[in-house]
């Protein structure tokens, strides 16, 4: 019953004390808050733990909710709140950039050039090793890229709602989204004799989560 709800119907339930409700809120969610958490944290035990702790602010901050976005976005927000937090207290984050690049005034990388987005052509790997490929290059990139290739192209986040979630400008947004791209594009290219063939279609059936 609760699954006929709408979203506003489910936080007035969820308020009264309706876990029930709050589940069904959560649940279409749940997949897009650990990829969020592990967009910055890159450990699965550590992403479930932010995810554990993010819904259970959720739920004590759920009163002050004001609507203002989706849920889900809401939710993400929280997530990456908690899971910046996490990787500043645990200091075991090392990441390390794809090349030595030279940077904008702001800390943005300039890519090495402005070819297009092109696809990556499953004929030259197989299903696993593009897997693989991709997880490695997602690691390779800096946070701030990764995150926003994340939500934009995995979590199909528009990029009003990426900005909202990061408190970033959309005109960030969308530069740090090209260069997330030109980078995983650097990234891969070497493996498949410099050129990419297939891409976005192959990519989004192999996103490591």
């Amino acid at each position: 019953m609760h699954l006929e709800k709408s979203e506003a119907e489910l936080i007035a339930m969820s308020c009264a004390g309706d876990r029930d409700a709050f589940y069904c809120l959560i649940q279409p969610c749940e997949r897009g808050v650990f990829t969020a958490a592990m967009s910055i944290l890159n450990n699965a035990a550590d992403a479930e733990e932010v995810v554990q702790e993010a819904v259970m602010k959720a739920l004590a901050a759920l009163p002050r909710f004001r609507g203002e976005a989706k849920f889900s976005t809401w939710l993400i927000q929280i997530t990456i709140n908690e899971a910046r937090l996490k990787r500043r207290k645990d200091r075991r984050h090392l990441y390390d950039s794809i090349d030595e690049q030279q940077t904008d005034d702001q800390g943005d990388a300039f890519p090495k050039d402005f070819a297009d987005w092109r696809e990556i052509p499953s004929e030259e790997l197989q299903r696993k090793e593009l897997r693989e490929a991709l997880k490695c290059a997602l690691d390779s990139l800096a946070p701030k890229y990764r995150e926003v290739l994340i939500l934009r192209d995995i979590q199909h986040l528009s990029i009003q709602e990426t900005a909202q979630v990061l408190n970033i400008s959309e005109g960030n947004v969308k530069t740090r989204l090209l260069r997330a791209r030109f980078q995983m594009r650097d990234a891969l290219a070497p493996g498949i004799d410099g050129s990419w063939a297939s891409g976005k279609t192959e990519y989004e059936k192999v996103r490591p989560w």
